[in-house]
């Protein structure tokens, strides 16, 4: 596809485009990249591979449904006998459903996604259309018996999406006469609008585990609200399925049995902790009032005769005024003021206070283990209601404790954590008590590797460690107190693979026993079976596509192989894999991992600029380890780049010191490490150009990106920022916790303190791009949405204020009415793909405001291949939010599981 060449008129682009006929950044490329998404969709499917197995009552035998771009096929595995084969004669069923319903259905797409069956595939029994249906004997029949759909129960409210769930899947069936529409709701409690759901017709949505969808009428209001699970599921919305509103009940109605196991056992009214005697109310605490309230969430003893109730001073009251300029709704601007708390701010502070049910008063209580608290989160009672355990994390968090409060009031450490640095709870906090023993499993970074010790509660010593070595538990999968094992993901524990590949491991309570399950050479992902005897396992790489294997997860030993993926389909549309690459950093020993990725019409005759996808945010890694068509980036390289994304120091899930970088250093971004990884990677690589490199990215990536060419200008020549958190004195102490009237888990309150530290100090002006914006060499561009609440717009602007004063040139893209990530919206990708190409490429871009100019870019990738470019493909998990905790269990699960009253 061309642009026809009278139409380019503009003088210096024209001249320069003839000068460079070889060149990149050509209207060629521009094409090119803005169809990239639409040719390489479909042909996706056959590299990313992901099945959910459905297991049968007997635990050995499951079912799953294979997806490609054009079919769709249900198999039958028998892990006992090592079988997979098809479920059922799907020709032979598609022929007698069109014979029945007089409708055609086409055997590779059958009108279904779901079935019931036995092990030996007697019988398949599924639902199309309005009716329930049986295949048995190669006869087909309707079905009036019960159907056991593995299917999504709607939740009775609405709240934010949680980020950092694993990857799942959603298949919507609507029931109703008309159709609906689809939405998710974000992590800031938007809702992203995701097309239809036609009648009768189900539709699989790829999602992440916490991510909520909304279903909606014609008119946009919900009839059913859903929360995506670690388990594929059905969502069903048929006649009479209503939901009750959105985001949590107001006027102070909150879930029934809130206030313990027994109803009345002890809850919270009007500020105060109450208990029921005789069928009477009696109020057991005094000191509650609308400045000192209790949190509803009491936790009462096993006997029911001791409670726990957390009466908190709430935060601080900081509103960040946005204004909205060009609302939908009206004519004039308007205002929209957000709590958000900033560093140093007044934060909300929690006090566990200990009551006696039976004798109606409070517990008198010391709080000297306690004091200063960032956080305090329940752990539970111990199993014969002596003593109520609790974790305190210290404003600063350098100091983590496990601690003990017995029915007499003593409070006791249990589990004590220190760092001169930080403690990275909001990633790494992990413990399981053990009842029957009064043990608990903890995690810690004491020896500078994340790994499990087990502690005895009863004397709060350890015990023992349980794993060790220079690799690192990410999570706890499953533990059997039986047999004493955990099931752990592990990073690094294969020599010679890639340290942040996940592997599953089982390991002893008393460190023996050490076995990997996984041993394939790439990032593993696994589904166990309910009874732990059997796990499907998937492996890739960003350069082999996914391979799925039944495993015995007692032995890790292969049963059968699943499926296979290809890179054959992908290729023949033009698609090339990344190339994986391993260079020293900074210190010139410390390995540092990244990709290259290439465009399609890539000549190692020419040179390349090379653009870096950079966030180097501490809570996690970013650079891409599984399979991913990577399309962004592909889109980038197609103009005429080189694209990496590396992982330096200061980022998660290496050794302590790997991660210490960070500490009151984020403008460090590990950029020394990638530096290096450049150089060395150019070596053998001359086609890639050190003397044109540019850098983008958002959020914490807008900071890093920035930082960049104000101290590494002599390398970086273009950053282009997006939603930078510029200033950490500008930024959130606090993502969520305005969404919601109470703040029931601190496990969303994290960021700039965590890694800057607390009190705020020099250290935040030492690594502000605000202070330091007159140290600016090369090309930057900054872009802003006005409505963003994840990051004050104002950051950006001061960036804006300072650079004025230092009398330096830069591009700014305000975006009216724009979000968090406004610059990855399509109008800012085209713009910043513009900017890399006029300033590493030296080429003027196409002109986008003449007659007839047609402006090829991401947003016409759909029209221009005649398809949807990727809809289904789900909402991804955003690298600028909060990662997934492991304390004790996931929060949302509970209040998923309650029921709420109508407020």
């Amino acid at each position: 596809m061309h642009f026809p060449l009278q139409a380019l008129t503009l003088g210096t682009w024209a001249l320069t485009h003839a000068f460079l006929a070889a060149a990149q950044g050509t209207p060629e490329d521009y094409a090119r990249a803005a169809a990239y998404p639409g040719r390489i969709t479909a042909a996706a499917a056959s590299a990313d591979i992901a099945i959910t197995p459905h297991w049968l009552h007997s635990n050995d035998s499951f079912w799953y449904r294979h997806n490609t771009a054009s079919s769709s096929t249900f198999f039958l595995v028998n892990a006992k006998n090592a079988t997979k084969k098809p479920a059922f004669d799907h020709a032979a069923l598609a022929a007698a459903l069109s014979a029945q319903t007089g409708g055609e259905v086409s055997a590779s797409q059958l009108p279904f996604s779901w079935i019931e069956t036995e092990r030996d595939g007697a019988y398949v029994r599924f639902r199309a259309g309005e009716k329930a249906w049986e295949w048995k004997g190669g006869r087909l029949s309707t079905y009036d018996g019960p159907l056991h759909e593995t299917s999504l129960r709607p939740i009775p409210f609405e709240f934010p999406s949680r980020a950092g769930g694993a990857a799942t899947a959603i298949t919507f069936i609507n029931r109703r006469k008309e159709e609906l529409r689809l939405f998710w709701i974000d992590t800031e409690g938007a809702a992203v609008a995701y097309g239809t759901l036609e009648v009768g017709r189900p539709r699989r949505v790829t999602t992440y585990v916490g991510h909520v969808w909304r279903v909606a009428g014609s008119d946009g209001k919900a009839v059913a609200v859903f929360v995506a699970g670690a388990e594929e599921g059905s969502a069903v919305v048929e006649d009479g399925t209503s939901a009750k509103g959105v985001g949590w009940p107001k006027g102070g109605a909150w879930p029934k049995g809130a206030g313990g196991k027994a109803s009345g056992a002890a809850f919270v009214r009007d500020y105060n902790v109450w208990t029921r005697v005789d069928g009477k109310d009696v109020r057991i605490s005094s000191n509650g009032s609308k400045d000192a309230p209790f949190n509803p969430l009491v936790h009462v003893s096993p006997d029911q005769r001791f409670a726990v109730a957390y009466q908190y001073a709430p935060e601080q009251e900081h509103k960040v005024y946005l204004v909205e300029s060009s609302p939908r709704e009206q004519v004039q601007p308007r205002l929209k003021p957000i709590q958000y708390l900033k560093p140093g701010d007044r934060v909300q502070v929690d006090r566990p206070r200990l009551f006696d049910l039976v004798g109606k008063r409070e517990v008198s209580t010391e709080d000297g283990l306690f004091a200063g608290p960032w956080s305090v989160e329940d752990v539970g009672w111990s199993a014969d209601g002596g003593e109520y355990r609790f974790v305190f994390n210290q404003r600063g968090h350098q100091v983590l404790r496990v601690l003990g409060m017995n029915r007499q009031g003593r409070v006791r450490m249990l589990i004590e954590e220190t760092s001169p640095a930080f403690i990275d709870y909001s990633s790494k906090t992990y413990i399981k008590l053990l009842a029957a023993t009064d043990e608990a499993i903890w995690a810690s970074e004491r020896d500078g590797w994340n790994h499990l010790y087990l502690f005895d509660l009863k004397t709060g010593t350890l015990k023992n460690r349980i794993t060790k070595g220079e690799w690192v538990v990410r999570s706890v999968e499953r533990v059997d107190e039986a047999k004493r094992t955990i099931t752990f993901k592990g990073f690094g524990m294969v020599k010679g693979q890639d340290p942040y590949y996940a592997h599953l491991v089982r390991v002893n309570f008393d460190g023996s026993g050490l076995t990997l399950l996984t041993e394939g050479d790439g990032t593993h992902t696994w589904k166990l079976s309910p009874d732990g005897r059997y796990l499907v396992d998937t492996f890739s790489r960003v350069d082999l596509p996914a391979q799925v294997q039944l495993l015995d997860a007692g032995t890790g030993k292969k049963i059968v192989e699943l499926e296979k993926g290809s890179f054959d389909a992908l290729k023949a549309k033009g698609w090339n894999e990344a190339e994986r690459f391993e260079a020293p950093g900074r210190d010139g020993k410390t390995p540092i991992y990244g990709i290259i990725i290439k465009p399609s019409t890539f000549d190692p005759a020419k040179k390349y600029p090379i653009i870096e996808q950079v966030y180097a945010g501490p809570q996690d890694f970013f650079t891409p380890k599984a399979f991913s068509t990577l399309t962004r980036q592909h889109q980038i390289a197609e103009l005429g780049f080189v694209v990496v994304q590396i992982d330096g120091m200061g980022t998660n899930w290496r050794h302590k010191a790997f991660h210490d970088v960070a500490y009151k250093n984020l403008k460090d971004g590990g950029f020394p490490d990638k530096i290096a990884w450049m150089k060395k990677a150019a070596e053998t690589r001359p086609w890639m150009d050190l003397g044109r490199v540019g850098v983008y990215g958002g959020s914490a990536g807008g900071q890093n990106a920035m930082a960049a060419v104000l101290w590494h200008g002599e390398f970086y020549k273009a950053a282009a920022a997006d939603s930078g958190c510029h200033d950490n004195r500008m930024d959130k102490i606090s993502t969520l916790c305005h969404s919601f009237r109470i703040c029931l888990t601190a496990r969303h309150v994290w960021w700039n303190e965590a890694w800057m530290g607390y009190p705020v100090d020099k250290a935040y002006e030492d690594s502000s791009n605000v202070v330091h914006a007159g140290k600016l060499t090369g090309a930057l561009m900054l872009m802003v949405g006005e409505m963003d609440t994840n990051v004050d717009p104002a950051s950006t602007l001061q960036v804006v204020n300072a650079l004025n004063k230092a009398q330096k040139d830069y591009e700014l893209l305000f975006v009216p009415g724009g979000e968090h990530g406004a610059g990855s919206a399509p109008y800012g990708m085209r713009r910043q793909y513009d900017f890399f190409v006029k300033h590493l490429l030296g080429v003027q871009p196409p002109p986008r405001n003449q007659v007839g100019q047609k402006v090829f870019m991401a947003e016409d990738a759909a029209a221009v291949n005649g398809t949807d470019s990727g809809m289904d493909a789900g909402p991804e998990v955003s690298f600028f939010d909060a990662p997934v905790r492991m304390i004790k269990e996931d929060p949302y699960q509970e209040y998923v599981s309650m029921e709420y009253e109508e407020a």
